[in-house]
Order: C-alpha cells, then sequence, then structure tokens
C-alpha cells in the first residue's frame, strides 16, 4: 500500500512515469524506429519564435499539445515581462474550446487551426449530408434536421471536463425515430437495433471554430499561415536535424528546461552570427 501511495504521488495528474526519470511521461513519439508506435518516456518540447528566433519556450509532462498552450503562453508572458505577442499562429494540435477561450479573453488576434479545419473545405465533407455540421439546425423549435428529413429534438445537456479542469456544456440531441430509414445502418453507429441517431453540440466551440475560420481565411491569415511552418518548423529541424540534438542528455524536468534553454540560446546565437556577415 505504502508503494501504491508513493506511485500516486510520482504521478501527480499524469497515467504514466518513467522509472529512470520520474518527470518524464511515456509518449508516442515522432521518430519511431520500430514502426510499432512504441511509448517511449520524454517531454513535450513547446516554442515560440519570430523571424526564427526562440522568443520563449515551456517544457511540458503531458503527451498532448492542446492542453499546452495555456501554459505555455503564461510561460512566455513571464520571459517577456508580461507581454504577449500580438498574433498567435499554431497548428490543428491547439484549436480546442480552452484555447479559444484563452486567447479571447486575453484579446489576442489568432490564427489557430482546428481538427476539422481542411476536411470541412472539401466536396466530400460538404455533400456528407450525415454529418450533423451538415444538418439543418431550426432555431425557433431549438431541433435539427438530418440529410434524410428526421427530426432531432433536443435531449439533456452535460458538462464534459478537459485534462486542465476546464468545463465545456455539451447539448446531446436524439433522432424521433429512425426505424424506416434506408441509411439507418451507415448513420447510426450503435449495436442496439432500436438505437436512433445522436448528435453532440458543443455551441461555444462551434462558434470559436466559426471566428478561427474567418480569421484563417482572411487575407492577413492566409498571410500568417503561411508562416507558421517556416517558422517554428524550421526552428525545430534545424536545432534536431542540422545540430544533432535528438534527446535531452539530463533527467529531470528543472534540468531539462535548462538543457533545452541552452540549446535555444546557441540556435539564436548562430541567427544573429550569419545576420551580420
Amino acid at each position: 500500500m505504502q508503494k501504491y501511495e508513493q506511485q500516486e504521488h510520482i504521478l501527480e495528474e499524469r497515467n504514466s512515469y518513467s522509472k529512470t526519470d520520474h518527470d518524464a511521461t511515456f509518449m508516442r513519439m515522432k521518430e519511431d524506429h520500430m514502426k510499432n508506435g512504441q511509448l517511449k518516456p520524454g517531454y513535450n518540447v513547446q516554442i515560440g519564435t519570430e523571424n526564427q528566433f526562440v522568443v520563449g519556450y515551456s517544457i511540458h509532462q503531458r503527451p498532448g499539445d492542446t492542453s499546452c498552450m495555456k501554459d505555455h503562453l503564461e510561460e512566455l508572458k513571464s520571459i517577456l515581462h508580461g507581454k504577449l505577442p500580438e498574433n498567435i499562429i499554431a497548428d490543428a494540435g491547439y484549436g480546442s474550446e480552452e484555447n479559444y477561450d484563452y486567447l479571447q479573453e486575453k484579446k489576442l488576434k489568432h490564427y489557430v487551426k482546428y481538427n476539422t479545419f481542411h476536411k470541412e473545405a472539401s466536396k466530400k465533407w460538404k455533400d456528407d449530408i450525415m454529418k450533423p455540421q451538415n444538418f439543418t439546425y431550426d432555431h425557433e423549435n431549438d431541433e435539427y434536421i438530418c440529410g434524410y428529413g428526421r427530426t432531432l429534438n433536443f435531449l439533456y445537456e452535460r458538462h464534459q471536463k478537459s485534462d486542465n479542469g476546464y468545463r465545456s456544456l455539451i447539448r446531446i440531441y436524439e433522432c424521433l425515430n429512425c426505424s424506416g430509414c434506408p441509411h439507418k445502418n451507415q448513420c447510426v453507429k450503435s449495436s442496439d437495433p432500436h438505437a436512433n441517431r445522436r448528435i453532440y453540440v458543443n455551441r461555444r466551440l462551434n462558434a470559436y471554430r466559426e471566428q478561427a475560420r474567418r480569421n484563417l481565411c482572411s487575407e492577413e491569415g492566409l498571410r500568417m499561415r503561411s508562416l507558421r511552418p517556416v517558422e517554428v518548423e524550421s526552428v525545430f529541424g534545424d536545432i534536431k536535424g542540422n545540430h544533432g540534438m535528438r534527446r535531452f542528455l539530463l533527467k529531470g524536468l528543472e534540468k531539462v528546461k535548462i538543457e533545452w534553454g541552452l540549446h535555444c540560446i546557441a540556435h539564436n546565437m548562430r541567427k544573429m552570427a550569419l545576420s551580420t556577415e
């Protein structure tokens, strides 16, 4: 029992840790030499760049990028003496309700994709009448009408909590009767033959996504989007590919922060030296 409590103390809010480095969490790495999705102990590194100079960084114990954005920006804020960049550009891994809410609260211009951003522009997506995004919504009666003319009525609300404790409000709608619909087997995933189609609607997230799409598709948004792979990915590529930083040599969160910080300083110094030649 004592050993179990000790392990729980080491884990804190994580679901794994390494026996050789208690601060490291098991994650799936991009470098998977065995091609089997092997988990390895590691850290999630986040950086902020401007003109390919690293202006701030943070090290996280969570494998997913989504839950790291707020902490990363707060860390960046402390580095920049209470200021944050005017524009935030990030890929679809950061497009959550929690992050959009934070960006709006801080009044930051943002160009942050979400996971279905590119798919929604495709003809296949737009023509798929089984997708809830393509259902017709009746504001007056608070109900959805599917592509086959069946009505989905509001059932109940529930709250969903993120890894950071952020609570989202989800509204559940269900079709009155899917029996007799020739497309039921494709539309209803439940194995219960009496089940009807249900959809889960996050109105707040949908509104944020609509705003994000407007930002991303604007003239300025197109320009900003083109900068992200040149900015961040180039820096990671230079540090990892050109200068061989493939793994941390030190153990422990604080030591890893120092080690990565030294790599960022070295990168910036190389950039400065090249720019003055």
